[in-house]
């Protein structure tokens, strides 16, 4: 049988929610991956010092061994340079969200005024705290992200030793952006290698492939599959895996999320081989992060055998995915 062997896989944009979503879901992350950075947007965010460290707290309690490390993050906000000093060593990461844009961001950045964020953008920058951007506008849907990239401009040409994470880029726009300046960088989902918005809503809806932002045109498919696949430098993946309850998927303005935790690792495979680029995949799925972000996660050694594998109906209530269906690579042994 075909193997493949994953070392140190990174998922660099999670959600775990909170609570008992929490402890159902950050096991099957915790299964086969070293680490993940995790996302901020809780009701309340997080926050402060004792955010962090509780909610660290709550992941840890949640996943069943010690062989994986929840990168934290802080909700954006404009901190001073004493507090960022105070809690930068319980860090990786602060994750800004436009105001409203997304799940849980409505106490996000309502106005990229540079000069009012410019204290905390500094002090970020002097103390090499990455800053994690959602970078859509509140434009039409299609066009939110291309939209955003103006701000992207703004902010890594006004602070040019900031590191810029470009989050779960979708667009041609934005993979063009990546050699306009040295400090972006960007995640990519294994959906937004997979999806068009044909794809969700071409024919009948189909809600457990609806995110934000949403899957966009074949070119920018083209392009997002053309960076990964050749494991470009500045590219990492991000799951942006997003759980919510069956009945908030399966109603009247669906919740906006794609689950995919417990089957990342396998589709991955599926894509990389079907381009005969597998192996660029240990690169697209841990190294760049590593050198990206400057961290050495938990040893954890991921095979991976190409024989059927039937995605679960759900996972303690949460639609996978692929749900039902068959994928060609299964998880053999974690070690």
């Amino acid at each position: 049988m075909k193997t493949q062997t994953i070392l140190m896989p990174l998922d660099m944009h999670l959600h775990l929610r909170d609570g008992v979503m929490l402890e159902n879901v950050a096991p099957l992350t915790a299964y086969s991956f070293s680490g993940a950075i995790v996302m901020p947007n809780l009701v309340p965010p997080v926050k402060t010092l004792e955010d962090v460290k509780a909610y660290r707290a709550r992941i840890m309690a949640a996943v069943p061994n010690d062989y994986f490390e929840p990168y934290m993050t802080l909700f954006y906000q404009n901190y001073d340079k004493a507090f960022l000093e105070s809690v930068a060593d319980e860090l990786t990461a602060i994750k800004l969200y436009p105001a409203g844009i997304t799940t849980n961001s409505e106490g996000g950045v309502s106005s990229f005024d540079i000069e009012e964020m410019r204290a905390t953008l500094q002090a970020m920058s002097d103390l090499d705290i990455p800053l994690c951007v959602h970078g859509e506008t509140d434009g039409f849907v299609m066009d939110r992200e291309a939209e955003f990239m103006t701000i992207y401009e703004l902010l890594a040409s006004n602070f040019p030793n900031l590191k810029i994470i470009m989050e779960h880029i979708t667009t041609k726009a934005a993979v063009d952006m990546l050699d306009k300046f040295e400090n972006l960088y960007a995640t990519i989902t294994v959906h937004h290698l997979i999806l068009t918005l044909d794809d969700v809503v071409g024919g009948m809806m189909k809600p457990h492939l609806f995110c934000k932002p949403i899957a966009k045109r074949p070119e920018d498919l083209d392009a997002l599959l053309t960076v990964a696949l050749e494991a470009h430098p500045k590219v990492m993946f991000g799951s942006d895996s997003a759980p919510h309850p069956q009945h908030k998927k399966e109603s009247c303005g669906c919740a906006a999320g794609v689950f995919t935790a417990p089957i990342a690792l396998q589709l991955l495979c599926e894509i990389f081989e079907q381009y005969d680029k597998l192996g660029n995949l240990q690169a697209f799925v841990s190294d760049n992060a590593q050198n990206i972000y400057g961290i050495c996660p938990e040893f954890k050694e991921v095979t991976l055998e190409k024989r059927p594998f039937i995605v679960p109906e759900n996972y303690f209530g949460v639609v996978p995915m692929y749900a039902g269906e068959t994928l060609n690579w299964a998880i053999e042994s974690v070690e």
